[in-house]
């Protein structure tokens, strides 16, 4: 584990996936904090089979939480002590907020001000002291890992190591349930989910009884709105990069202003392709997963069925789509969800 102590950084690690063996540690960790979710077809589409793997069931509704329970108890006692702070839009601080619940330390959230109340709401409930900044200060926090006014041990919302093996469980968990899919996407905010779901898959490509017949090789693909694609855009150029057009929108989760140069190391050895989908076709998969599944997804967790149903994924399946999360205002997401007028 590492983080920073007041604004001193400590024990940075050189970038890499974490092991087979280290991811089902984490799993094993995390077992009876973070849930063991469905996966589950969605019916009505056949090019391609679309699958839901559902992180929007767990406690906190997202994801996050895996990564979360993961860094927080590979903490030692000393660390404890000091308690934990993240950065977060607010799904990383629901889950550092839960895990250090349950580990009885304290817990702070820098959280950008632009946050919907649904996900405050939920960070207070859960014991977080809030900090709100711009979204810039946030970002430059989480570059410096320090923050004035804020002391504990930090743990990084995707740059953590422990973070991403608490992620690889889900790719786990699929191949488990699903050991033909072909593809899985997952939406890309910081990078954590899509490294560790592809840490897994090769992990486990890597771990076949000897002399057994080699699988098909599953593709690894991330997804991003239109309006914040700096990993896509970094995939076409062959390095980090900044994205020129950044917007703010209702896919809050996902897409950054950046790919940070340690994810783009990570994400590049197990991560296939990033795909971008529009604003519009984000609410369309969010109206399909509400009427044919009466899934609560937020924009961020529609990413990939966007990305299924406009035929950026291909037309080869199975495909898994991890519905990360599903933390929307209800009155946010009804207008979203809407049928478009005439």
């Amino acid at each position: 584990m590492y983080g920073t102590h007041g604004t001193g950084v400590i024990d940075l690690e050189a970038p890499r996936i974490p092991s087979l063996s280290e991811i089902r540690s984490a799993a094993a960790r995390i077992r009876g904090t973070a849930a063991r979710t469905p996966l589950v077809r969605l019916e009505g589409t056949s090019h391609p089979e679309i699958w839901l793997k559902l992180e929007n069931l767990q406690p906190i509704n997202a994801f996050k939480i895996r990564g979360a329970a993961a860094a927080v108890s590979a903490l030692g006692v000393e660390e404890r002590a000091s308690g934990v702070w993240t950065v977060s839009a607010g799904n990383a601080g629901q889950g550092v907020a839960y895990a250090a619940r349950d580990a009885g330390i304290p817990a702070t959230v820098l959280v950008i001000e632009t946050a919907p109340e649904t996900k405050l709401r939920r960070m207070r409930d859960l014991g977080a002291r809030l900090v709100p900044a711009p979204f810039d200060a946030c970002w430059a926090a989480m570059e410096a890992r320090s923050y004035a006014g804020i002391d504990g041990v930090f743990v990084h919302p995707f740059d953590d190591h422990e973070f991403i093996a608490g992620n690889a469980s889900i790719g786990l968990e699929i191949i488990e349930d699903l050991p033909g899919a072909r593809v899985i996407a997952a939406g890309v905010g910081g990078g954590g989910l899509t490294a560790g779901i592809g840490a897994a898959i090769r992990g486990l490509a890597g771990d076949r009884e000897p002399g057994s017949p080699p699988s098909p090789p599953i593709r690894i693909i991330g997804v991003e709105p239109e309006t914040a694609a700096p990993a896509a855009l970094s995939y076409r150029r062959g390095e980090p990069l900044i994205f020129p057009g950044w917007e703010a929108s209702f896919v809050d989760g996902a897409g950054g202003k950046s790919l940070f140069p340690r994810m783009w190391e990570r994400m590049q050895e197990v991560v296939d392709d990033v795909v971008v989908v529009s604003l519009d076709e984000v609410r369309d998969a969010m109206r399909v997963l509400a009427e044919r599944a009466r899934i609560v997804a937020e924009g961020a967790g529609a990413l990939p069925v966007a990305a299924a149903l406009s035929g950026k994924l291909g037309t080869e399946g199975p495909v898994v789509a991890v519905i990360s999360g599903g933390n929307i205002d209800l009155a946010t997401f009804s207008a979203l969800v809407a049928p478009p007028t005439e």
